[in-house]
């Protein structure tokens, strides 16, 4: 068996679909009501009580604000959703989730967070064993993380790449044309921010895997440590500290956002190249 259970998804639907429909019960709306309150349709609504239909975040925060549920369907929906994803991730879920900044390190593959869903499909595929259906679970809930940034509210990304991902192929070439198309459309939202280390910078450390620093309101920093096998997520201290020393020394390596963005732009020139 893989990391990517079948049977997790089904999970999700059935136990989100009867809280949903007993908080619309308790505060007294019908269908039609909440489904005018939350701008999604009645039918959507209809299939995700009988768990026929799998909820988005968005719908999860509108449903919760609509019936003043405290937060709780979204929460319910966070720990849902981790687990179609590793065993070993769904603990970062909720975190990522709540995190006001994230800054992030990337010696590999792009962030999950900025991937396009034909680059996301790409890597989840090379998982050994995972199948067709497994992977297009897996890439719905990549694409679901990403909803974060359409909040009110979204968090700050700060995020440090080496130069080698904008060249490493993933899929094909015009997947990773999109790709970087991606990440100079993210560059232009004021909560993101994108750094290149260069390949002539010559620099070793974090190359044994990516990291991730969360900052949550009123909570010590939480660590995400990638490796080759599992992730790791951490707040003790040590750990903590250990990475911001990394982050810190990457981030002094890496160059400014502008001259960044044009190595990626550089990239980009050289993918529509090979294309044609």
């Amino acid at each position: 068996m893989t990391s990517y259970e079948n049977n997790s998804a089904n999970k999700s639907l059935h136990l989100f679909g009867p809280e949903l429909r007993k908080f619309r019960q308790s505060a007294n709306f019908t269908q039609d009501q909440l489904a005018a309150a939350t701008r999604f349709s009645r039918s959507l609504l209809g299939f995700i009580e009988r768990g026929q239909r799998t909820p988005s975040r968005d719908l999860a925060q509108r449903c919760d604000d609509a019936l003043e549920a405290g937060g709780e369907l979204v929460r319910l929906w966070v720990n849902l959703r981790g687990e179609v994803s590793p065993h070993w991730f769904r603990g970062w879920l909720g975190i990522e989730q709540e995190a006001h900044t994230l800054h992030t390190w990337e010696p590999v593959v792009m962030p999950g967070l900025l991937q396009t869903e034909e680059y996301a499909r790409a890597v989840i595929r090379g998982e050994p064993g995972i199948s067709d259906e497994q992977v297009e679970k897996a890439v719905i809930a990549r694409m679901e993380r990403q909803e974060i940034f359409a909040r009110a509210h979204p968090p700050m990304l700060r995020v440090v790449l080496d130069e080698h991902v904008l060249y490493r192929l993933i899929g094909s070439q015009e997947i990773m044309n999109h790709q970087l198309q991606r990440l100079l459309e993210a560059v232009e939202s004021p909560r993101i921010g994108i750094q290149i280390i260069p390949m002539t910078a010559g620099v070793t450390t974090g190359v044994l895997g990516g990291f991730v620093i969360a900052q949550l309101p009123g909570s010590p920093d939480t660590v995400y440590i990638q490796s080759a096998v599992h992730g790791h997520v951490s707040n003790r201290p040590e750990d903590v500290e250990a990475i911001h020393g990394r982050y810190d020394r990457l981030r002094a390596e890496a160059q400014p956002q502008q001259a960044s963005i044009e190595l990626i732009r550089k990239a980009e020139k050289r993918w529509i190249s090979a294309m044609s």
